[in-house]
C-alpha cells in the first residue's frame, strides 16, 4: 500500500515530480516552502516496477550488490535472507556520521525533493510508498535535522543522506512546528508511519548528489540574482562617479559575442538611459577612459553569468538524473518480465559534474565581489571620486563616513578568496580504498553559499555607498531606473549624515536583496 498524499487544492500551484529535470526556480519555490509537491501516476508506476525487478532477485536467490551483498570494499559478502532489513537499517545507522552545524531547513527542504525526484525515474528498486513519503515530508513541513560536514561527495552524500533516511524509519531528530522532535513523534503528529527498509531501499536513499545539489543549487539560484543586481550597483556607482555609459554600445559587444557580456551591456544600457548627470558633462568630460570596474562591467559581470548559467544547466540535469547504484533498467516496458530487467553497477553517484561546476561559480561570484570592491573605493577614495566629500562624509575629519563600510568589503572580499580555492582538485580516498577518488562536491557547496552570502552584504554596501554618492549630485538626477534604486535604498536606510552604526543598515540591504525587494532589476 503507498501513502496516501493529500489532494491537490483547487488552484494550488503543485510540482509533479515523475523523474524528469527541475528548473532552480522550481527547488527554490519547493524550498522556500510556498509550493506543495506531487509525484506523477506514471512515475509511481515506473518505481513499483524496478522494485518488481529487485524483489525477483530476491527470490531466486541471486547475488546482485546493493541487494543482497554488503557495501564498499565488503560488497562480495553474501547476505541471507533473513538479515536483508538489518541490512538496510544498519546502512543508514552507520553511514549517519555527520557532523557540524545543520543545515538550513531550504536545503533540508531541497533534499527531499531532490531524493523523491530521483526515486521517481524508476531505476532504482525502491517503493513508490518511499518517495511518497519524502513528499509528504515535504508538504507537512518535517525537516530531518542534517549535519553539515561529512559528504565527500562519492558515493554521493552519505552522511547526509542517511541523516535524512534516518528520519523516513522514525529515527534522529527533525525540525516539526517550531521544535526539534524525534522523527518519530514528529511522524507520528503527522498522521505518518515510519518505513521498514527493504532491500535496496537503504541503498537507493543513500547514494547521490542530493545534498551538494540542494545546497549548491539553491546559492547558485541566489548567485544568479546578485549577478544582475551588481549591474545595477555598478550603474548606480558609474552615475555617481559621472562616469560615461559609452564602453556599453551594442557595437562594441558584438564585436566580441559573449552571451553573458552581450546581456550585462544591454542591460546597463537600460539602466543608465535618461541621465541628467551624464548630459550635465556630456560636453566638457576631459577624461578619455573610466577605471576599469566601471569600463569593463559587461565583460566582468557577463563571465561571471556565464559561470553560472553553466551551473544552472549542470544542476537542472542533476536534479533529474539517477545517481545512486545499481541502477535497474526495464527492457519490455512497465509490465514486463523482471527476469527480463538488467541491474548495472556504474558511478552515477559521483559528484564530478556538480563540484567542478560549483567551483567555477565560486570562483565568478567571487570576481564580482572584487570588482564591486574597487567601485567602493573609488566612491569613497577622494583621489578618485569626481569631486564627492572624502568617504562620502558631510563633515570629512570629524565624521570618518563609509570609511570602515569599505574595510568590511575588503575583508569580505579577503574571505571569499580563501574560500574559492577549488574543493575538487583534492580527493582522499575512502572505504578501504574502493572508493579512491572523490569528488568534494559538498564542500564545493557549502563554501559557495558563504561566498555568495559574502557577495550580498558587499553589494549592500556598494549600493549604499552608490545611493549616498548619487544624493550629493542633487538636484541632477540619475538615471530613471538608477534613480527608482536610489529611492528604494533610501527607503531601507537613510542618508548618512552625522556618523552612526552602519552594521544594521548593511544587513538591512542584504536581508532585502535576498527578499526580492531589488527583483524589479533582475533581468
Amino acid at each position: 500500500m503507498g501513502i496516501a498524499l493529500e489532494a491537490p487544492q483547487a488552484g494550488l500551484d503543485l510540482v509533479e515530480l515523475d523523474g524528469q529535470p527541475l528548473s532552480l526556480e522550481e527547488i527554490a519555490a519547493v524550498a522556500d516552502g510556498g509550493r506543495r509537491v506531487t509525484i506523477s501516476a506514471v512515475a509511481c508506476t515506473r518505481m513499483n516496477a524496478s522494485r518488481r525487478v529487485v524483489e525477483a532477485v530476491v527470490e531466486r536467490g541471486e547475488t546482485v550488490y546493493g541487494i543482497n551483498t554488503g557495501f564498499g570494499k565488503l560488497a562480495d559478502l553474501r547476505i541471507p535472507l533473513n538479515e536483508l532489513a538489518a541490512l538496510q537499517r544498519n546502512l543508514v545507522r552507520s553511514h549517519a556520521c555527520g557532523v557540524g552545524e545543520p543545515l538550513g531547513e531550504v536545503e533540508v527542504r531541497a533534499m527531499l525533493l531532490l531524493r523523491a525526484n530521483v526515486l521517481a525515474k524508476g531505476h532504482s528498486g525502491a517503493r513508490a510508498r518511499v518517495a511518497e513519503l519524502l513528499v509528504a515530508m515535504l508538504n507537512k513541513k518535517i525537516h530531518p535535522v542534517i549535519p553539515s560536514r561529512g559528504s565527500v561527495g562519492a558515493s554521493g552524500d552519505l552522511a547526509p543522506l542517511a541523516h535524512l533516511a534516518l528520519s523516513l524509519i522514525g529515527e534522529g531528530d527533525v525540525l516539526f512546528r517550531g521544535e526539534r522532535v524525534s522523527s518519530n513523534d514528529a511522524l507520528r503528529m503527522a498522521g505518518l508511519e515510519p518505513l521498514i527498509l527493504e532491500a535496496k531501499e537503504g541503498l537507493a536513499l543513500l547514494n547521490g548528489t542530493q545534498a551538494m545539489a540542494a545546497t549548491g543549487g539553491l546559492a547558485l539560484q541566489r548567485g544568479l540574482r546578485i549577478a544582475k543586481l551588481f549591474d545595477l550597483a555598478g550603474a548606480m556607482s558609474l552615475e555617481a562617479l559621472r562616469g560615461t555609459p559609452t564602453p556599453f554600445d551594442a557595437r562594441i559587444h558584438q564585436a566580441r559575442p559573449h552571451p553573458g557580456q552581450i546581456a550585462v551591456a544591454k542591460h546597463l544600457r537600460e539602466l543608465l538611459a535618461e541621465s541628467e548627470i551624464r548630459e550635465s558633462h556630456r560636453l566638457n568630460d576631459s577624461r578619455v577612459q573610466d577605471a576599469y570596474c566601471l569600463r569593463c562591467m559587461p565583460q566582468v559581470h557577463g563571465a561571471a553569468r556565464g559561470a553560472l548559467e553553466h551551473g544552472r544547466e549542470v544542476v537542472e540535469i542533476e536534479a533529474g538524473s539517477a545517481t545512486d547504484n545499481p541502477l535497474i533498467f526495464l527492457k519490455d516496458g512497465l509490465d514486463g518480465d523482471p527476469e527480463s530487467a538488467e541491474i548495472l553497477s556504474g558511478g552515477n553517484f559521483h559528484g564530478a559534474p556538480l563540484a567542478l561546476a560549483l567551483d567555477y561559480a565560486a570562483i565568478a561570484v567571487t570576481d564580482l565581489i572584487s570588482i564591486s570592491e574597487r567601485r567602493i573605493d573609488r566612491l569613497i577614495n577622494p583621489d578618485m571620486n569626481e569631486g564627492l566629500p572624502a568617504f562620502l562624509s558631510d563633515r570629512p575629519g570629524v565624521s570618518s563616513g563609509l570609511m570602515i563600510a569599505h574595510v568590511t568589503a575588503a575583508a569580505l572580499l579577503n574571505e571569499a578568496k580563501v574560500l574559492a580555492h577549488p574543493a575538487s582538485i583534492d580527493s582522499v580516498p575512502t572505504s578501504g580504498g574502493k572508493e579512491d577518488h572523490v569528488s568534494m562536491g559538498m564542500t564545493s557547496a557549502l563554501k559557495l553559499k558563504r561566498i555568495v552570502e559574502n557577495a550580498e552584504l558587499v553589494l549592500a554596501i556598494e549600493l549604499m555607498a552608490a545611493a549616498q554618492g548619487l544624493d550629493y549630485r542633487a538636484p541632477m538626477k540619475a538615471a530613471r531606473e538608477v534613480e527608482m534604486a536610489r529611492v528604494r535604498v533610501r527607503e531601507l536606510v537613510a542618508r548618512l549624515g552625522e556618523d552612526r552604526v552602519l552594521a544594521g543598515d548593511i544587513e538591512v540591504l542584504a536581508e532585502a536583496v535576498r527578499n526580492g525587494s531589488f527583483d524589479h532589476w533582475v533581468q
